[in-house]
């Protein structure tokens, strides 16, 4: 079949928007535009084909002006780009955030994951749908995964498109709030709620990662700086990249977002390369239900991510950095923005920074509400303007990662620690926590518990000392049971609060700290609903580019669905017991990422740990 570009035209804003992005006529930014249709069949090289790595920008661009992006937008992409124009469909129709049909210029995208479920999502959208109708594009209100805002739950993201978008994040969230900001516009709300509100810890002595939020401004390069900035990468620039490495492998720093990875043998690997250029990226892409740190330090902290990643390409020998940040993280953007422009002016990035003769240059780009981008070669492929599936492994990215060029891949937490690592030195480093999980962790407390918010706390604190810094459950409710590790982690039961929070004590007993999510459900929680909205979340976030995730995910949601649904006695229910085993081991031994390596987890957990899908007596 002759794929090829339609007569449809943008509309004038699309265009205006796009040319905003990419450059227009006149202003050295100016590839593609109107060409007749033999030149659309010709295949492009060089500078012309890299700017492909713009095409997600692109979509961001018009989405954001006119809230959907039309077939004539689509062509007009493709045509700036050289992409093809299914090329640039099938990238638009991978993200949840993007819409290809038309829909209203104020959308509201309310969180039904199981954060907010349990508090009172369910009941939320009850109010919504007798108010404003079912949710759908023709009420202006849709179901949404976690928005990464846990603390607040149960929460909606709002988002009026125009020049310049509106978004405002509504926590927690009321029928009467979302309304609102429907019908009259998503600025008419009331301030957005300050970071230092998601960390009840905050002004305590003794924080290390948590310690400047609430206590400096986050615009503020100056209060930065007054409050040790820098220190770090002047330390690093003194002694030079090796010993940087030779830190961090001291300081025996693991990685934060849930693989557990020595970063200074990450780094040193990266580092050896003989191919350049190489490159530094941040994963900011958070989507695991019930995680909301990397949200918290980069709007309350900013300026410690840039000298972070400023440090590690340093040591890395990169000269570009990209943080991929979470679509539905607007306030983040705008305080990674401004904290890359202020710390440009004052040379701290760009060229010969702190008079080193070392140039470093940084640029967010955002993701568009798909959950697979958190997988570190899926991440590459939306950079480089693919849809987000993950890449098999090897070669893996310190050989050859972004644009096939030797690449570092670290989490907003995991990076976090290095100034921190460079201002004690590794050893002094090392004696936080234990002998096999060092430093500090931040743990991400959400349920049904008093004060839900991000705790800092060295490695070795136990369970039940996290959630007693939570305050507990409120009088009157008893643990039913707690997820550690988001939807990709496991449940463990109300009498195991003894368990150690490090690497070596979740293994010893068969869980997993995953990316610090701990989500207390209290007695009134229905479980069997939260697992079957963690087998929907997979059955959707599945990028259904390998077989046994594709379709293991949807038969492993059928089969809970049956269970849950039958009468006793039909005789089938252990039948489909021992069908979402096989279905979950067949997903864990065959599957190409994570994604499906971990969607029975919490499933199977639940089943063996907690005796949850029994049959019915």
């Amino acid at each position: 079949m002759d794929l090829k570009f339609s007569n449809a035209e943008p509309f004038a804003q699309e265009r205006e928007a796009i040319d905003q992005r990419l450059g227009g006529p006149g202003d050295g930014g100016w590839h593609g535009g109107e060409r007749d249709e033999q030149d659309h069949r010709r295949a492009h090289t060089g500078q012309e084909r890299s700017r492909r790595h713009l095409v997600l920008e692109a979509l961001h661009a018009v989405n954001d002006r006119t809230g959907w992006i039309s077939p004539g937008a689509l062509n007009y992409i493709g045509k700036r780009l050289h992409v093809a124009a299914a090329d640039v469909y099938s990238v638009a129709t991978f993200y949840g955030l993007f819409s290809t049909s038309p829909r209203p210029r104020r959308i509201a995208h309310v969180c039904t994951d199981i954060a907010c479920m349990a508090r009172g999502s369910k009941e939320l959208c009850s109010a919504l749908e007798q108010r404003l109708g079912h949710a759908g594009a023709h009420s202006g209100w849709k179901h949404s995964p976690c928005l990464g805002a846990c603390e607040r739950a149960p929460v909606a993201l709002a988002v009026e498109a125009g020049d310049p978008p509106h978004e405002h994040l509504i926590g927690a969230a009321s029928a009467d709030d979302i309304a609102r900001a429907l019908h009259e516009g998503p600025q008419t709300l009331s301030a957005e709620v300050p970071p230092s509100v998601a960390v009840p810890q905050a002004g305590e002595t003794g924080l290390m990662l948590l310690g400047r939020i609430g206590q400096v401004d986050p615009q503020s390069l100056d209060d930065y700086l007054a409050a040790s900035g820098y220190e770090g990468l002047q330390r690093a620039f003194a002694m030079g990249a090796g010993q940087v490495v030779a830190e961090v492998k001291a300081s025996r720093l693991m990685g934060r977002g849930g693989a557990a990875f020595p970063t200074g043998v990450k780094w040193e690997s990266t580092a050896r390369q003989s191919a350049t250029p190489r490159y530094l990226v941040c994963n900011a892409d958070e989507s695991e239900p019930g995680t909301f740190k990397d949200r918290v330090l980069l709007e309350g902290d900013p300026f410690a991510l840039i000298e972070a990643m400023t440090i590690a390409g340093f040591v890395i020998g990169a000269e570009r950095g990209y943080i991929y940040l979470r679509g539905e993280y607007p306030r983040s953007y705008r305080m990674l923005s401004n904290a890359i422009i202020k710390a440009r002016e004052r040379g701290l990035l760009g060229t010969d920074i702190l008079g080193s003769g070392y140039g470093f240059e940084l640029e967010i780009r955002r993701g568009a509400g798909a959950y697979i981008c958190g997988e570190e070669t899926a991440i590459f492929n939306s950079i480089e303007g693919y849809r987000g599936e993950p890449r098999t492994k090897p070669p893996f990215p310190f050989e050859h990662g972004l644009f096939g060029q030797p690449t570092v891949v670290n989490n907003v937490e995991t990076l976090y620690n290095i100034p921190l690592i460079l201002r004690l030195g590794g050893a002094q480093y090392a004696t936080i926590g234990t002998k096999d999980s060092t430093g500090p962790k931040l743990f991400c407390v959400s349920g049904n518990v008093v004060r839900p918010g991000i705790y800092e706390v060295a490695f070795g604190a136990t369970l039940g000392e996290v959630i007693a810094l939570a305050g507990g459950l409120p009088q009157g409710r008893t643990l039913q049971a707690v997820l550690l590790g988001g939807a990709a982690g496991g449940f463990v039961r109300a009498d195991e609060l003894h368990i150690p929070l490090t690497f070596e004590g979740a293994r010893a007993h068969q869980t997993t700290l995953g990316s610090g999510v701990v989500l207390a459900f209290a007695d009134s929680v229905d479980l069997s609903g939260i697992l079957l909205r963690i087998a929907s979340f997979f059955r959707d976030e599945s990028c259904g580019q390998c077989v046994p995730c594709r379709v293991g995910t949807v038969r492993q949601e059928e089969a809970l669905l049956r269970i849950m649904h039958r009468h006793r006695g039909d005789g089938e229910h252990e039948r489909d017991i021992a069908l979402l085993r096989d279905v979950g081991q067949v997903m864990k031994d065959a599957s190409i990422c994570g994604l499906g390596q971990a969607a029975w987890n919490a499933i199977e957990s639940a089943i063996d740990r907690l005796g949850t899908l029994k049959e019915p007596a």
